[in-house]
């Protein structure tokens, strides 16, 4: 679609995209709802989600122009910028506490509005743009997904880094890039679980303690003996089976954090759920502070690069379905 250039009002500011990531919520947009198990669907319509929309939620490129009110100096037109996507209403106690992404009321960009599968993105305020001057922008677009999801599911694991075993459920973009972080934080034994072998071997490559196909019969009493059970798991997938698996092969007292929206249910039976003293919880990608903390951790050299693989925006089409085939190993930016 040929449209306007887009004119800033207020305090909007209006980014230039020349990277946009490719990510599997993008999927879920496209198809209009969320699976919910048992023949259930969550309809995206429902959650005020309102087609046409521009996706493209990991959004990196110049300023080019901002609105009167904008509280940025004229000297900050031309810098890159990563565009925190996240947002919401602005205004209640949970956005005013910094955790927007809890609003009930989100305006996420690339799902409730307008995002970065475009030449232009307008940003509500100056204040979701982080400075991106000297990161590489191609892997950089990608923290604001992928990367501050992984970062912000890591942050609610407490367990013994040097000596606990964390499970990783799923090896797509969000888990390879949990994977490098992690290792960067001070991890120092992870198991990834994913039924694609060739996923399997680039985590083994990447420095992963133990990896299987949790569809193996012994795949989760193999965890068990051989180490001890996982004192933690971060389902990446978030599907039934993937989320079960976690669920049982945690150990007494363990957490299971689940990320990934593939779909499904699970049932656990009450008692047990008590007797072993595990936690069940979810994480939605992450909020602005927490974005802001992943960057820092990037230039300080903490942390590798994950495979990131770069196509033309004209290739859109293309890279979602070679995403949503999962045999994409790594992430898929768009650039220009």
């Amino acid at each position: 679609m040929d449209r306007p250039d887009l004119t800033p009002v207020g305090t909007e500011v209006v980014i230039e995209v020349t990277r946009c990531g490719v990510c599997h919520t993008d999927l879920h947009i496209q198809d209009g709802y969320y699976d919910a198990g048992g023949g259930k669907k969550i309809n995206l319509k429902d959650r005020g989600v309102t087609p046409p929309v521009v996706m493209g939620h990991e959004v990196l490129g110049r300023l080019v122009a901002k609105g009167p009110d904008a509280p940025i100096g004229d000297e900050e037109i031309g810098k890159t910028f990563l565009v925190y996507p996240w947002l919401g209403c602005g205004v209640c106690d949970v956005c005013q506490r910094g955790d927007e992404n809890f609003c009930t009321k989100p305006q996420s960009i690339g799902v409730f509005r307008a995002g970065g599968y475009a030449e232009e993105c307008v940003v509500p305020h100056p204040k979701y743009l982080v400075d991106a001057t000297g990161l590489e922008p191609t892997l950089a677009s990608t923290f604001a997904c992928s990367g501050v999801t992984a970062y912000s599911a890591l942050r609610k694991i407490q367990i013994d880094k040097e000596k606990d075993l964390l499970l990783m459920m799923g090896l797509g973009g969000v888990g390879l890039s949990a994977l490098k972080i992690a290792q960067g934080l001070g991890y120092r034994r992870i198991a990834v679980a994913d039924i694609d072998a060739g996923k399997r071997d680039l985590a083994k490559k990447l420095g992963a303690e133990l990896t299987f196909d949790p569809r193996e019969a012994d795949a989760g009493m193999r965890l068990l003996s051989e180490a001890g059970g996982a004192a933690a798991a971060i389902d990446f997938v978030g599907a039934n089976a993937t989320t079960q698996f976690a669920v049982n092969v945690i150990r007494k007292g363990g957490a299971c954090i689940v990320v990934g929206l593939f779909g499904g249910d699970i049932t656990i039976p009450l008692p047990a759920l008590v007797l072993r003293a595990i936690s069940l919880q979810g994480s939605y990608v992450g909020n602005l502070s927490e974005l802001k903390e992943l960057v820092s951790l990037f230039r300080s050299g903490n942390i590798e690069p994950l495979p990131v693989e770069q196509v033309s925006f004209d290739e859109v089409n293309d890279a979602l379905g070679r995403l949503r085939t999962g045999t994409v190993h790594g992430r898929l930016v768009l650039a220009r």
